[in-house]
């Protein structure tokens, strides 16, 4: 790695942080990046707390040895069960001049209009419509941390599981979604949906089928972007680069490598980690 480069890390438990690589690499052309797949362990959605936290910090301090002085957790899961105890406990000792960011707080604030710096208030809806994977539903982060900031909210966390094995082997994620959004929605009218995990945006028309017509879904890669854009503007020293990129994987590269070509449909190379 040259000294000129100044890479942003992305990590998820597999391929479903790079829907928002590519949001990233979109609304930042310039900026580096070196994505982290722990495909070896994935999916970390039915995994036990301590397990997913001590993935997560190893998938970090691997994305600091690569040069990253700051990483994004793309993985809803490790952002629930692992990056509040990483920021709090475990990083101003180990790399104090590194920081952690997770994509719950995106959600949240696009979620209830209101800005984490605003403090509470009312949010401008009463309910919403959380879809996750079992873990993160088990944890009651995204509820807890969203009505923080917005104790009117009623959300309706419905764990999706085995959606996001479907997603990473290519099956058809139908089955998964439908009995998800029937379960949410006999506790509830919904008045905007979550996809609460990176995979999801790939079946996100499947669940723009299921969902009551003209439920607004949101869906975190362009929000997450949105939200990581204006941090670098605040904090300029964790930007930079020339747009260069570099895909790891704890996996298999070739077999990662072609099914994250089969997802987004061109190829893109993972090196082993």
């Amino acid at each position: 790695m040259t000294e000129a480069r100044t890479p942003i890390g992305v990590f998820d438990s597999g391929l479903g942080g790079l829907t928002v690589l590519a949001e990233l690499r979109r609304a930042m052309p310039m900026q580096d990046f070196v994505y982290l797949g722990d495909n070896a362990n994935a999916p970390y959605g039915v995994r036990p707390p301590e397990e997913v936290i001590d993935l997560t910090r190893a998938a970090i301090e691997r994305l600091f040895a690569e040069g990253c002085a700051l990483v994004l957790i793309a993985c809803n899961t490790a952002s629930a069960l692992a990056l509040r105890k990483l920021q709090q406990e475990w990083l101003p000792d180990a790399a104090p001049d590194r920081r952690i960011l997770g994509v719950f707080v995106p959600l949240i604030e696009a979620l209830t209009g209101r800005g984490w710096r605003d403090g509470p208030g009312r949010a401008a809806l009463d309910t919403a419509a959380f879809f996750a994977t079992p873990a993160t539903v088990k944890s009651g982060a995204f509820t807890r941390e969203a009505q923080r900031l917005a104790p009117n909210l009623t959300v309706i966390e419905e764990a999706c599981p085995g959606l996001v094995d479907a997603i990473e082997a290519g099956r058809t994620p139908d089955v998964y979604v439908r009995e998800a959004v029937e379960a949410a929605l006999k506790r509830g009218t919904p008045e905007a949906a979550l996809l609460g995990c990176t995979h999801y945006p790939h079946a996100k028309a499947v669940f723009r089928d299921a969902l009551p017509a003209g439920t607004p879904i949101l869906s975190q890669p362009e929000i997450v972007a949105k939200s990581l854009a204006a941090y670098l503007e605040r904090h300029p020293q964790f930007k930079g680069g020339t747009g260069w990129l570099d895909c790891l994987t704890t996996g298999d590269p070739a077999h990662v490598s072609a099914r994250a070509g089969a997802l987004f449909g061109r190829a893109l190379p993972f090196d082993p980690a």
